[in-house]
């Protein structure tokens, strides 16, 4: 894609967008405190608008819209490709900013998953292990990005049976890294699925002043 900002020659490096992913995260955590909890205090009549499991639940359920929204930015993308056959093109007329929104959304969902994990992880914990649990909730990222690399290694080799380019190309362009995305999609919608089963029998450690 296009990395130059507006009409100008200076480019920024693709992998300097994750800063957006930061600045997201801090924009949505006023919004979150300033307007969400407000409003969904008034709705569910809970002290923090959520609870713990209610936000780690919703920022899953954000987490399937990020894979959508990207999936449906690289179709239209390489849709763009065929049109005007731009398949050995190093960047493609398009804007990169058009990532933008995914990263919003990214921030959005981590907002939710985040606070919610910290805290819970702090509250339901016992008092002996809560700085080592609180710890623990950060593991989930170290977690992930082994799963990530695990899961692209799977894909490329199946994708590649019998002789195909696969999904996953040095040019994107003749790949269709759309589908990864897709994937990506479903199986937060499956990871929802078994995190709602959970959360459903989980059964929440009260305080200690309300155990009468």
């Amino acid at each position: 894609m296009d990395t130059r900002v507006g009409n100008s020659s200076f480019k920024i490096p693709p992998a300097s967008l994750s800063i957006l992913d930061t600045l997201s995260v801090i924009f949505w955590v006023p919004i979150y405190d300033q307007f969400i909890v407000p409003i969904a205090r008034k709705i569910t009549g809970h002290k923090n608008g959520l609870t713990q499991l209610q936000r780690m639940g919703t920022g899953i359920f954000i987490s399937i819209f990020v894979m959508l929204s990207a999936g449906i930015l690289e179709l239209y993308r390489l849709k763009h490709v065929k049109r005007h056959n731009y398949y050995e093109l190093e960047e493609v007329p398009m804007s990169i900013f058009w990532q933008v929104p995914q990263y919003f959304l990214i921030g959005c969902a981590e907002v939710f998953t985040f606070i919610g994990h910290l805290e819970f992880f702090y509250d339901q914990a016992p008092d002996a292990m809560r700085s080592l649990c609180s710890a623990l909730s950060l593991t989930t990222v170290a977690l992930g990005s082994y799963l990530s690399s695990i899961l692209v290694t799977i894909v490329m080799k199946i994708t590649t049976k019998n002789g195909k380019p696969g999904w996953i190309l040095d040019n994107l362009n003749y790949g269709h890294i759309d589908y990864f995305y897709y994937l990506l999609a479903l199986l937060s919608v499956l990871n929802l699925g078994v995190y709602l089963v959970i959360a459903k029998g989980y059964t929440c450690k009260r305080p200690v002043d309300t155990l009468r």
